[in-house]
């Protein structure tokens, strides 16, 4: 896929953001200047960090002097950097540290944080470019994993719509879900107070129309493909979104030489499927991520994808087995809706 613009940015972000970062270095007395090889985004010097090369002052350099040093340190380091970056090798950085303190922070379970191994909220929603003051709309939040981390992430600045499940009384386990959703909404109100509640229903806005930055969907698209509301759900995801709002899609990765069962009874759905599905609502591909890419998954399980954890659908049997492969082997998309 398309690669995002890089720049070359003479100071180690994320200090001294803006249009006189030698000049900034020198004022404010620093140590160290240096160079940083940045993705560019819609916001000044704020993308993600692909390489940071630091370099040790002495105090007395001009601003002209240290824009001719850091020059010929750029022009040292940058081509073999930009080489690591095609091949994909290098993971970025973000600067978000609200990010980084939310998804560390105490009031997540330690058996939510044990799945960041798998799951990678830091990359991934940095991939899916999310900012602190967006408009989100969560689709099926569940039992809340990532509900934990956006919902503090945006109090404040942001908005997080959480577009819930219709429910199913025939359904155990989506009840079963629905209501401990609701139950850690309701115990702790000073980081859940602010979500705002909405379902996604055949016809219904999960969100006022043109209104959302980004929408975000994990591991969610086998279960409208098994209930033949795959279209739905895709158009109310592409009404819910500014123009130029992106859509960030996870899900389970079926092996591409097997055809697509039509029902998705394993949990699996093909990548060039999925793509398919979500360009007939309208939305354009912008990007692909390996993140959440697992290559010990072999997909050819009884009981489909919930035979791997966190599920662990078969129980003792070949539980280590399980384990030692982990959580599914997963696709990361971005979709935008167009513009114009």
């Amino acid at each position: 896929g398309s690669r995002p613009p890089l720049n070359v940015h003479p100071s180690l972000l994320p200090r001294h953001r803006g249009a006189a970062p030698v000049a900034g270095t020198i004022l404010a007395g620093d140590e160290e200047g240096g160079v940083t090889l940045m993705v560019m985004t819609a916001e000044l010097d704020a993308g993600p960090i692909v390489e940071r090369w630091p370099f040790r002052l002495t105090g007395r350099e001009s601003t002209p002097e240290l824009e001719a040093t850091l020059a010929d340190l750029a022009a040292q380091v940058v081509p073999p950097a930009l080489e690591r970056w095609a091949e994909g090798s290098t993971p970025m950085e973000p600067q978000d540290e609200r990010l980084k303190e939310v998804i560390a922070g105490d009031h997540r379970s330690a058996d939510n944080k044990a799945r960041d191994q798998y799951r990678h909220p830091l990359e991934t929603l940095t991939f899916f470019g999310i900012r602190p003051d967006m408009t989100v709309v969560e689709i099926y939040p569940g039992r809340g994993w990532y509900t934990e981390i956006l919902a503090p992430y945006l109090k404040g600045n942001g908005t997080l719509y959480a577009a819930e499940h219709p429910g199913d009384p025939s359904y155990e386990a989506v009840q079963r879900s629905l209501e401990a959703f609701d139950q850690k909404v309701k115990d702790a109100p000073e980081l859940y107070g602010e979500v705002k509640r909405t379902k996604l229903t055949k016809d219904g806005d999960i969100a006022p129309p043109d209104s959302a930055d980004l929408v975000l969907t994990f591991r969610n698209v086998h279960s409208w493909i098994g209930a033949g509301t795959e279209n739905e759900a895709f158009a109310a995801m592409f009404r819910a979104l500014k123009p130029g709002g992106v859509l960030g899609l996870v899900q389970h990765r079926g092996d591409p030489n097997a055809a697509q069962d039509p029902k998705a009874a394993s949990g699996y759905v093909n990548e060039d499927y999925v793509i398919e599905l979500v360009k007939k609502a309208g939305f354009e591909l912008a990007e692909k991520s390996e993140i959440n890419a697992n290559p010990k998954d072999t997909k050819d399980y009884a009981k489909g994808v919930w035979t791997l954890p966190p599920s662990l659908r078969l129980g003792d049997e070949d539980r280590e087995k399980y384990l030692a492969i982990g959580e599914s082997d997963r696709m990361t998309l971005k979709f935008v809706k167009p513009a114009s």
